[in-house]
């Protein structure tokens, strides 16, 4: 049990980061991502078949970003409450606005991404952030941190939502979301 220590300090040391979070009006920068071998991933998302794309590339009026870890406890808490926000999502009938949601595991490679996915049953696409690269493009935030995206009227992405913590009720979330979308079609 000796890689126990490593991990939790990685873990508690995760949230207190600097953080430069992108704030409501803020344009994203462009994030490049690699497209997933899965047919289901790439159709939810409104992918082509090709080795990467873009945020432009989704298909979707707004994005909800879910910043994790594997290693973050607080993430592990929050899965099932972030599957539930996600079953609603796929649930909602009302016409108009589409969301979409997506993870970033920050600092983990594809093996623990993929680990997350497995052990916490998660049904919505997550992507490895190995690098930090994503994780900086969204202002190096803290886990969990969730950063809603509305598509602006010349395909560019602007935050709407930028919070750290998790969503507590999905409910509640999809209506905030919901609420601060409006018009933005």
């Amino acid at each position: 049990m000796k890689w126990i220590v490593p991990v939790v300090l990685f873990a508690m040391a995760f949230p207190a980061m600097a953080m430069d979070a992108r704030s409501p009006g803020e344009k994203l920068l462009e994030i490049s991502l690699e497209t997933p071998d899965s047919l289901k991933v790439k159709e939810y998302l409104g992918l082509a078949a090709k080795p990467s794309f873009i945020m432009d590339d989704l298909d979707a009026d707004v994005v909800v970003v879910e910043v994790f870890s594997m290693y973050c406890p607080h993430c592990q808490r929050e899965a099932p409450v972030v599957n539930r926000f996600y079953d609603l999502l796929v649930k909602r009938k009302t016409p108009g606005t589409s969301i979409k949601l997506l993870g970033i595991g920050v600092g983990n490679s594809q093996f623990e991404v993929d680990h997350f996915r497995k052990t916490y049953d998660i049904p919505f696409p997550l992507f490895a952030d190995g690098d930090f690269i994503v994780h900086r493009a969204l202002g190096q935030v803290g886990t969990p941190y969730f950063i809603v995206l509305a598509r602006e009227a010349d395909r560019s992405w602007k935050v709407v939502l930028s919070r750290p913590g998790g969503i507590q009720s999905p409910e509640a979330f999809l209506t905030t979301i919901v609420e601060l979308t409006k018009g933005e079609k």
